[in-house]
Order: C-alpha cells, then structure tokens, then sequence
C-alpha cells in the first residue's frame, strides 16, 4: 500500500529551511515555481513535504536547515515513519559515544558501509538497550541514518537526538496517564530520600527523568522497568549517556504484572506511576504477596503502585511516589490508607501546586513512605506539607514578588517550593516529636488523629491556617506595609509607562538586511555560550568567582535574580556570567520575557542549561539592541524546532545590520519596556497579596471595616 503523501505548514517550512516566517512568505508571493498547496485551507495551507525538499534544494537553502530539525524531516519520509523511533534509539547511543574523529569518519562511509556499521554497533549494546538484538538496518535507511549522525555531530550530547525521536512515541499521553516527569520535580523527589543512597529503583521509569536525577544524586545502580518498549529504550539509552559510571539496567514489561526485578531490593524507589488505569491486573494479581497493607480496589492502581514499591525497599528504605490527589481522599482506597498510616509506612505527603506537572490543571502530591524496620522506632505522626501559597511567591528583580504558575501560564517558583518541601521534611526526619508546624504550610498530625472514618491524607485538610492565628494588631501592620509598597509600585508603574519616545515608521513597516547569530559570531561580533549538558558534579567556582547561584530560563522568564542550585553543575563546564550579556531561554513557550542583558546582580553567576549567553562585542553591537531582537517572538518561533516543547537554536536567530548609534536608539527603547514588564509584575504581585490578606483578615476576623466618618465623629461626641 503506497504512503500518502506528507504535508507540512508554512511555519514548518520556516524551521526546515531555516529562515523566518515572513522569508516563507515573501517565497510564495515572488516565486511562480513555488509549489502549490496540496491541502489544507486558505487561511491555513499545507504543502508537499518532498516538493518544498526539492524547491529548496535547487535554491541552497536545504543544507541551512539545523540537524534536529533535518532528522525530524528525513523521518517524515522514511518509509517506516515512526516505526524508525526504536530502531534508531540505539544508534543515537552508539554515535554519542564516539570521538568526534570516529563520527568524522563513520560520516565519509558509502551507504552499504554505513548500513553495516550501524548493524554492527547497536549489535554491541544488546544486553544494555532493551530489544536491540532485534534493530536491523537496509538501505531505504541510509537517509535516516546520515541524518541521525549529523544531528549528534552538531550535539555531541545526544539529547538533541533523543528529543526529535521521542515526539512521536513517547510525548506526554493524557489516554495512557503517562506523563513526563519535569527536571525540576525530579530533583526533588530524588533528594527527599533521607541520606545518600545506592541502589534505586524506578518500576515506571518511562524516559528516565527520575533516575537521572538520582544519578545526580550519586546513586550508583539503577533499575528501571516501563511497559512500553520505545520508553525503556530512551530511558536506557539515555541514563547510559547522562549516567555512564553508574550501573544501569532497564528491561521492557508491566511492572505489576511481571515484575522483571523480582527479589531484588534497593534503598530507594522513585516513581510517577501511570494514573488512573483500572486495567491494572486487579483480578489477576488478587492474592500478590505485595499487598501487605490490603488487596488495592480495581480503581486505586495508585496503592498497588505504593505497596509495589515498598515491597522493592530495604527495611529501612524509602519510596517517594508522584500520586494524584485523589488517591488520599478517594473512599475505595481508605483501608489501604489506613494499614500504610497505622503501620508507620507513610511518612509525608507534600501538596504540589497545578503546573508542577502534568497533568497541569491537577495539584499532584508527592507521598514518601519507609518500609517499616522491626529495630527501628516506630512512628507516631505524619508530615503533611502544602507548597501552593510558597510556589507563587517568586521573587522580581525589582523587589516584589511575581504570581505562581497555575496551569503552566506562568512559571513556578521551583527553588522557593523546593526549599520549603525539603526544609519541612529535613526537620521533621531528624527528630519528629520535636518537630515546629509552620501554620499554613506545614504541619505533623497525629496518627490516631488520622485513623477516623475517612482517613484523608490531603495536606490542605490539615495544614490550612486560618488568619485567626495571627494577632490581629500584627495583621492589621502586615497588611498596610504590602498597600504601601503596593502604592509605591504603582507610581513607579506610572513612571516607566510613561516612556513615549517613539513614532510611525512610514506607511510600511521598515525593512533591513538581518544576519544570524552564527554569522555574527564567525565575524567576531558576539560569541555564542553555553552549559555544556554532560557536567553534573559538585563544584564552588569558576576561573576563580565564587558560583553562588545559577541564572536559569525560569530567571529570566520571572525577571528573577540567579535562582538555580550550583550543586548540580560542574564548574569548568559552566560559562561564568558577565555585566553586558545577553541571555535567552533555551525552550520557547509559556509568558514572560525569553531574553534579558545581564546586570550586575547577575554576574559571577553561572549559566543554567536551560539559557543560551550572547557575549558581543560592544564596540559594534548594543546589548539591549541585541537583546530586544533575540527574544522577539517571531525571531524566537523562527529558530525553534520541536512540536510540545519548542528548543531554540541560537545560531538561527536574525539581527538587523544597523550602525551602532543606531542600534543604541533601539538598545534604549527595548530597555525601557524591560523596566515596564518588571514594574507591571511587581504591581500585580502585590495588589494580588493586598488583597489576599485584607479578605483573610475580615473572614478571619482580625481585621473589621472602619465605621463611616460621620458615625466617627458622632461616637467620639458621645
């Protein structure tokens, strides 16, 4: 049966060819011989994948297209189409292990040559990828093949790779309740695991997040099992390239129902287990031996997920579990919450707010547990933990405070809710009965207080503060401090809104002639930076500046000072950050400004991962001229490629070729609306928080409306 023909939008064009929209667009209004639109609407055309390949090749303009983006194409086409993910995930393994000398060489291969080789290696990596014994190679792959090495060729890492195989097979699936575990919850349910530990163990390990960030945390044996093949392979694939000294094995198969670890026990588990599954093995799996604190019902796949764990654990051991809300308060669950209570097995639940993960319109929780130790103490209390109000308090660069992300709008505040999680459990792990709630954020219930006819384990049941705790004199100060700066900021608003020094550029919108970053950087104008993806080690400085932070993409999206841990990177593989560079995200998306200059706030400061640093010359370019154009939209959605998650390639992105005192005219004005964005954030933050505590205070009752003056005037008299 023949393939149907494969169409691609006009934007997709832009990011094979590696040219703007409006480029795209000028094309199809001059060239007569552009090909025509094969489908799709008037408004909204598609076009023939192989007759825009062969336009753009008579014009030169294929060989610009970046390597993610030209794998991504040469898939489409390949006979196999998606087929091709498992096939290939192997040989991204095998090439990113290479020196860039045997990739040189593996690239000047004839096609048969390269076929064999491919053959050969994966071949090698049988007892570590799952099911690679099975990858065959033949010449109708060969395009595949070339186009796989030219992308590790350009990212040595391999991620970029991995990122273009795992959009068909393996993006975030709402019908599977599967979901990709974000790097920075990954993090912290790795560290919420007491003291250092070995061996661990993730049974639904999908594309590896959490046991590579257990890896981070120098654990040294890592098990992970996922049902669906092409996820076992990126995870192993992927752990063996971020984690080559630790000893990784990952097999294929339902981890409930064939368990490939039997027997084995490990110091920790850590698992975002699949949501809401009734087709879990309830019947089947009726008398397991793991379920020591009752038989799961069919709707609570999520407690057979817990009691799978905790049977994989040491005595002693701890399991930390990404669990939807519900699994604490559903009714059908409620003996098997009571045996984990009562039995000491729970330890903490900790409350996430919406946008932590997906699904984002969700506040997930996190539940650690302990297999309970016979010669341990036993345990009286359960720590519950809220991070909802902590999650938006992200703080501006101008002194306020930006709102918290619901549903993924607006980024969270990871270091702020990662430090209240590990804070509140660090003290209540090392001694409970001396543990100190924190109204409103954290608190350690009794657990006979726990065992009543509900057992509901969700923490905002327990740690809700009511505003009648606060003295209502002190209520009454905190609100009019945050009105005051509130007015404050407002007039500082008004202020930078006041800039108006611009006009109409004519009847047409002006036009010039633009280069890329990667043309201006061969010139010497800029130079182009960033976090090599392979450094992950303990570290303190770097070329001799003290690393007290590091800058990362959620930084500048907030307008926030360096937040990120410095623990994580290695130094001499982190560029240091300098006054007068330009900063821009590395993934495209969600609100907030995707480029800012760098200020004295910002340098000694290490670069995060997730940012790319423009250094230009400032004797023929203006950082904030450089760094209005690099963040603007159309600039940013013309050098990103990807379909959920949208990566920027910095050597894409186009800059006017304007003189410099031009260019500082421009510089100026992208300024003053950076100062706008940061003071309409502060503003808005703290007329939100205003708010918040003036209606606390009067349905609390600390806080009571002022009679009018007239009645005043008249009790005073009286």
């Amino acid at each position: 049966m023949p393939q149907p023909p494969v169409q691609v939008t006009a934007a997709e064009i832009s990011r094979i060819a590696g040219v703007t929209r409006a480029t795209v667009s000028n094309w199809r209004r001059r060239h007569d011989d552009f090909p025509a639109p094969s489908g799709g609407t008037d408004s909204s055309p598609l076009y023939d994948l192989m007759d825009v390949r062969k336009w753009l090749g008579a014009r030169g303009h294929a060989s610009t297209a970046d390597p993610a983006e030209e794998l991504r194409t040469t898939l489409r086409l390949h006979p196999g189409g998606g087929g091709m993910t498992g096939t290939l995930l192997p040989l991204v393994l095998a090439t990113a292990r290479r020196t860039p000398e045997e990739r040189t060489a593996l690239a000047g291969l004839s096609d048969a040559e390269l076929v064999a080789r491919a053959d050969s290696v994966v071949a090698d990596l049988a007892e570590l990828v799952p099911d690679a014994e099975a990858v065959h190679f033949a010449a109708p792959d060969v395009d595949a093949l070339r186009a796989l090495l030219r992308c590790v060729q350009d990212d040595a890492s391999g991620e970029a790779a991995l990122a273009v195989l795992a959009e068909r097979e393996l993006e975030d699936s709402a019908a599977s309740g599967t979901y990709r575990t974000p790097a920075q919850l990954a993090d912290l349910v790795a560290r919420l695991v007491p003291g250092p530990y070995a061996r661990v163990m993730d049974p639904a390990c999908g594309s590896g997040s959490l046991l590579s960030a257990a890896a981070r945390q120098d654990a040294t044996v890592l098990y992970g099992q996922d049902s669906i093949p092409v996820q076992a392979q990126r995870s192993a694939v992927s752990l063996l390239l971020a984690a080559p000294h630790a000893a990784t094995t990952v097999r294929t198969g339902d981890s409930l129902r064939s368990d490939a670890f039997g027997g084995v026990t490990v110091d920790a588990v850590l698992c975002n287990p699949p949501y809401g599954d009734r087709d879990w093995g309830h019947d089947e799996l009726a008398y397991d031996a793991r379920w020591a604190y009752g038989v799961p019902p069919r709707a609570e796949s999520e407690l057979a997920w817990v009691q799978h764990a905790l049977s994989h654990l040491v005595p002693g051991g701890h399991a930390v579990l990404l669990l939807p809300p519900a699994t604490a308060s559903r009714a059908s669950g409620r003996r098997v919450r009571m045996e984990l209570v009562r039995s000491g097995a729970l330890r903490a639940v900790v409350a996430l707010p919406p946008g932590a993960a997906a699904p984002f319109h969700v506040g997930l929780q996190i539940w650690v547990l302990r297999r309970p130790d016979p010669a341990g103490p036993a345990h009286a209390s359960v720590l519950f933990i809220d991070t909802s109000d902590t999650a938006a308090d992200a703080g501006t660069r101008t002194g306020g405070t930006a709102p918290g992300t619901r549903g993924g709008r607006t980024p969270l505040n990871w270091t702020a809710l990662t430090e209240t999680a590990l804070t509140q459990w660090s003290a209540f792990a090392k001694d409970p009965d001396a543990y100190a709630a924190e109204p409103g954020i954290a608190r350690a219930v009794p657990v006979v207080d726990l065992l009543d006819d509900v057992v509901d384990l969700s923490p905002a049941r327990h740690v809700r503060a009511s505003r009648t705790d606060i003295a209502p004199a002190e209520l009454a100060r905190e609100a009019d401090d945050v009105r005051r700066r509130l007015v404050t900021g407002a007039k500082s608003l008004g202020k930078a809104a006041g800039y108006t020094d611009w006009s109409p550029a004519g009847p047409a919108p002006r036009e010039w002639r633009t280069a890329t970053a990667s043309d201006l950087a061969r010139g010497g104008a800029l130079t182009l930076l960033r976090t090599a993806p392979d450094a992950r080690e303990p570290q303190g400085s770097a070329d001799g500046v003290p690393a007290t932070a590091v800058l990362t993409g959620m930084d500048i999206a907030r307008g926030t000072a360096p937040s990120g841990d410095p623990g994580g990177l290695r130094a001499d593989a982190a560029p240091v950050i300098a006054a007068g560079d330009v900063l821009v995200r590395a993934v495209a998306g969600g609100s907030g400004a995707m480029a800012r200059v760098a200020d004295d706030a910002d340098a000694g400061a290490l670069l995060g991962p997730q940012v790319h640093l423009f250094r230009p010359d400032p004797a023929r370019l203006d950082p904030w001229f450089l760094a209005g154009f690099l963040g603007a939209e159309e600039n940013i959605a013309g050098a990103s490629t990807g379909s959920t998650v949208l990566h920027v390639s910095p050597g894409r992105l186009r800059v006017p070729l304007l003189p410099l005192e031009e260019q500082r005219r421009y510089g100026e004005a992208f300024r003053r609306v950076h100062a706008l964005r940061a003071e309409a954030a502060r503003a808005t933050e703290l007329a939100e928080e205003t708010a918040r505590l003036l209606v606390g205070g009067l349905t609390g009752g600390g806080l009571v409306p002022s009679a009018p003056a007239a009645a005043k005037r008249d009790a005073e008299s009286a």
